[in-house]
Parts: C-alpha cells; sequence; structure tokens
C-alpha cells in the first residue's frame, strides 16, 4: 500500500489487493488513474466494493489474467502514464497542401511521430525529402493490431531532424485500421505528438484515424471549390469526431478571406496563411524545411496552440 498520498500520486501504476484498497479508501486518498485491483481467487462481492471504493480501473485475477495485468501496465511502461496528442490532416480537395501542412505540425513539434495514413499519397518521406534515410516504411510492418513499444518504434523508423516518420512507399500499400491504431496509441503512449496524414476518401484506417484524432484540421483553399471541398468533408468527418477547424491557405484568387471561408464552411479557423515562397522549388529539392517566420511556420504554431488547449483522450 503506498506509504503516502505523494507516493499515492506520482506512482506509473498501483496494485492494491482487496485490503490494502479498502484501506486506501478508507484514507481518503484522491482518485486517480492506473489503480488495479489484483488477487488468486474469483473476485467476490467485497472484492467488488472495495474496487469501486477505490476507484481502481480493472480487477485482475491471478494468474488467469496475467496477460491482462501486463497489457493494463504496457499502458504506463512509456511516457510515465501521460498520453501525447493526436492531429490529423486532411484536404479539402486535391492540391491544398495537406500533406505538407502535416509535415509543418510535425517539425514545429520537437520528438513529434509523423504518420502517413494516405496509402496513395506517394509517400510523405518525399515532403520531407527523407527517402534516402534507412528505417521501417508501411510496407515493412506485419501488424495486425495489439501493442508497440514506442521506444522500438521509434528506433526502426526513418528520422528526419528530431521527429519519426513513417510513410507509405511509392507503390501504395494497405494500411489496416488495426494497424494504424497500434501505431497511433504507441505514439500516445510514448508521450509525443501524432500527427497523421489522412486521405480525403472514407477507409477504415482513415476512420480510425479520425476517431483517434484530439483535434482534426481540414486544409483548404481560398476559393469556390474548395468551399465546397471542404463543407463536404467536414460533414464526413464530423460522423467520426466533432473537434474539427479549417486551415485557410492562400492565394484567394476571388478575394474571399479567410474568415469568409470559415463561415461557409461552417468550421472553427484555426489559421490562415499566405503562400510559402519557394515551396515548390522546396520540396523539389530536398523537401520542406522550415523557417520561423514562414507563413507555414505560423500557422502550424497557432493549430498546436489550438490543441494544446483540447483535453487528451485517455487510452481506452
Amino acid at each position: 500500500m503506498p506509504s503516502s498520498r505523494k507516493a499515492w500520486l506520482s506512482a506509473a501504476a498501483v496494485l492494491l489487493d482487496a485490503s490494502a484498497a479498502r484501506r486506501c479508501a478508507d484514507r481518503g486518498l484522491p482518485r486517480r488513474d492506473r489503480v488495479l485491483v489484483i488477487g488468486c481467487d474469483e473476485p467476490g462481492p467485497a472484492d467488488w466494493q472495495a474496487a469501486i471504493a477505490v476507484g481502481a480501473q480493472h480487477v485482475v485475477t491471478l494468474p488467469r489474467q496475467d496477460t491482462d495485468l501486463v497489457a493494463a501496465l504496457s499502458v504506463v511502461d512509456e511516457g510515465g502514464g501521460h498520453r501525447g496528442p493526436v492531429v490529423a490532416v486532411v484536404a479539402a480537395k486535391g492540391g491544398a497542401g495537406a500533406s505538407v501542412f502535416a509535415a509543418a505540425l510535425a517539425l514545429s513539434a520537437p520528438g513529434a511521430l509523423l504518420v502517413d495514413a494516405d496509402p496513395w499519397s506517394g509517400g510523405i518521406d518525399l515532403v520531407l525529402g527523407s527517402e534516402d534515410q534507412p528505417g521501417l516504411r508501411w510496407a515493412d510492418l506485419a501488424l495486425q493490431g495489439g501493442r508497440l513499444g514506442y521506444g522500438a518504434l521509434r528506433d526502426a523508423l526513418p528520422r528526419r531532424g528530431e521527429i519519426s516518420v513513417l510513410s507509405g512507399g511509392r507503390a501504395g500499400v494497405d494500411i489496416t485500421a488495426a494497424a494504424l491504431h497500434a501505431v497511433i496509441d504507441a505514439g500516445c503512449r510514448g508521450a509525443t505528438l501524432v500527427v497523421c496524414d489522412v486521405p480525403r476518401r472514407s477507409t477504415d484506417a482513415a476512420e480510425a484515424a479520425l476517431e483517434a484524432a484530439d483535434l482534426v484540421v481540414v486544409v483548404a483553399r481560398a476559393d469556390v471549390r474548395s468551399c465546397a471541398a471542404a463543407a463536404a468533408a467536414g460533414s464526413w468527418i464530423a460522423t467520426c469526431n466533432p473537434n474539427i477547424g479549417v486551415v485557410v491557405r492562400g492565394p484567394a484568387p476571388g478575394g474571399l478571406r479567410a474568415a469568409e471561408v470559415a463561415d461557409i464552411v461552417d468550421l472553427p479557423l484555426l489559421a490562415s496563411m499566405r503562400p510559402q515562397p519557394g515551396l515548390d522549388e522546396a520540396l523539389e529539392r530536398g523537401g520542406l524545411r522550415l523557417t520561423r517566420r514562414s507563413p507555414l511556420a505560423t500557422a502550424a504554431r497557432r493549430v498546436l496552440g489550438v490543441l494544446a488547449q483540447h483535453p487528451v483522450r485517455e487510452a481506452a
């Protein structure tokens, strides 16, 4: 049993038998996450009452449920039990620049995990200029779901500076919802920001990324067709996740303002940006590079500021 209130609150996880759980409840210790009640016999009414009183999330019978105990404890094996946030980026229509903006978000958050969830993108490593870096791509991963250790995943992936990148390839690859969920969950448990570049079309994997996100960013150009496409995308995304906002990218050939675009598509305006000077040439010659005052970097910081205000979802 924890020796003090400080020990109770600072522990990554707390394992108690039923009698210790009752004593902790009697001491009035505050509710916290990752409390487990364990025992060798099938739990009876007194055991369940003790678990409820102390606010336990799991009651585990050993040795029959030893794998359940390992699974529950694996949630806190990285990141000290703190979960990293997830942001999903979707283009309103082709050419909106969603992959570039996803890369800008990751580059603006040292230690981030950038995940290419679009099997038809050609590979987000091309955006970063990291296509020649050694490491695993989606085609190299044989995942059927389950849990991944983030440290091992991070070490196996290509890196661009301080970020890790899980990219598709040039030929495309089938990304399953279970595999994508396992990767996102590993990043979250590693207490790192996870940025997902999500395709515009509905797939099981795309919807898994949207459902996991703490914030979904729709990237739209400031023109009429993009407004129509963003409104349609917003309706689809809202069926998966209501936490949506729009980033408006210039130029505006008809003079539409960013606030007007947000009103038309009925989404909160997260940021707007003017065209990035030299972007196309940079993408062709070495990949995206950001300066602190560049339009992309400024918009990315604004979105990360909004994301920081969203409560991070706890693991299911």
